[in-house]
């Protein structure tokens, strides 16, 4: 079995609330992206994991996909299983990648192994992993509440555009992204907002963790910046960081040859 879990970008991110529980209640748009992993599940004598590609920055039993996998293991009788994964969205990035990987596996054991779990309840064990992990059981456009876990499938439709990611050598752990965010009430909502042409977007849809992030990270500014200034309609760090992507109606030419030194780029 091979499946190839892709990213996802949020298309703003207010803060708007901090919970008593500690908290905070934002929302966002996630949007899915055709960047993609390749994860291949193998029938084995023990259960483990095996990555190439991007080096991961904790050890392989950490992994959610591992995770993913106990969870049903708990439930349900399955076999011991060798996953094999070729990293390609990057950690730390605001991508999902780690999140997508878990909701793949949760997805494909379920049918390969016809547990019989509906959308429902695999959501509820997604939902164990990571706030944003259901998302990517349906993969849709999706307006989020809550701490990210509400979802609201919405209309957005960017395929006739290029989406391009800029990730610097740094990345931002989502605590540290929170550290100085001050919680603020929006006066639109974000699922109004993008009903607004792509390149009105700029004026009108923001991410708070850029305030945080920004003044640590300049080298994250100078990317959205970058993007700007090679074309796109709109430009944002996505989710907590450190990744930036641009929206273009157009890419530029010999666009490789214009993004900085030591930066990644995924088109």
């Amino acid at each position: 079995m091979i499946v190839f879990p892709n990213a996802k970008i949020n298309i703003g991110l207010n803060v708007v609330s901090k919970r008593e529980d500690g908290y905070h209640n934002l929302e966002t748009i996630f949007y899915p992206i055709k960047l993609t992993d390749a994860l291949e599940f193998v029938e084995s004598d023990k259960t483990k994991l095996t990555t190439s590609g991007i080096t991961l920055d904790s050890a392989p039993e950490q992994n959610l996909i591992l995770k993913a996998y106990h969870l049903l293991k708990a439930d349900f009788s399955l076999p011991p299983l060798h996953f094999y994964l070729h990293k390609v969205i990057p950690f730390g990035a605001g991508l999902g990648g780690g999140s997508s990987d878990a909701a793949f596996t949760l997805k494909t054991l379920n049918g390969f192994y016809n547990l019989g779990l509906t959308s429902e309840k695999l959501e509820n064990y997604a939902a164990q992993i990571g706030a944003d992990c259901p998302f990517f059981m349906h993969n849709k456009p999706t307006f989020a509440t809550g701490i990210g876990n509400k979802f609201h499938e919405i209309e957005l439709e960017l395929s006739g555009y290029e989406i391009v990611i800029l990730k610097p050598d740094v990345s931002v752990s989502t605590p540290e992204a929170y550290k100085n965010v001050i919680p603020r009430n929006p006066k639109f909502r974000l699922s109004e907002i993008v009903k607004n042409p792509v390149n009105d977007w700029k004026n009108l849809i923001v991410n708070d963790f850029e305030n945080s992030v920004f003044p640590k990270y300049p080298q994250i500014a100078e990317l959205k910046q970058c993007l700007y200034k090679l074309g796109a309609g709109f430009a944002s760090m996505s989710g907590s960081g450190s990744a930036v992507f641009g929206i273009f109606q157009h890419l530029p030419a010999n666009l490789e040859n214009k993004i900085p030194d030591g930066v990644l780029l995924y088109r």
